[in-house]
């Protein structure tokens, strides 16, 4: 699976994961102000580096991460995921 830069904004977006800009764009995801995931990404507008990586950082299967990137998974469902991992 491919992921672009946008792509991983918008998901940051869709997520609302936190962000912070550094030597690469960290971005982490809180629940009641604890963090639960976080992944960060290359500054750049090409396809992403380490992908497998970003999609095991935020506790994702492949099939989820193509309905995170395809706009049907929402936040609310991203964090019965993390539930269900025992994240949460």
């Amino acid at each position: 699976m491919t992921i672009k830069a946008h792509e991983f904004d918008h998901l940051v977006a869709k997520l609302e994961l936190k962000t912070r800009n550094s030597k690469d764009l960290l971005a982490w995801f809180e629940v009641d102000g604890k963090i639960i995931t976080r992944t960060r990404r290359s500054k750049g507008s090409r396809d992403l580096p380490m992908q497998h990586s970003i999609r095991q950082q935020l506790k994702l299967n492949e099939q989820q991460m193509k309905k995170a990137l395809g706009c049907t998974l929402t936040r609310n469902a991203y964090i019965d995921i993390l539930r269900t991992k025992g994240l949460l």
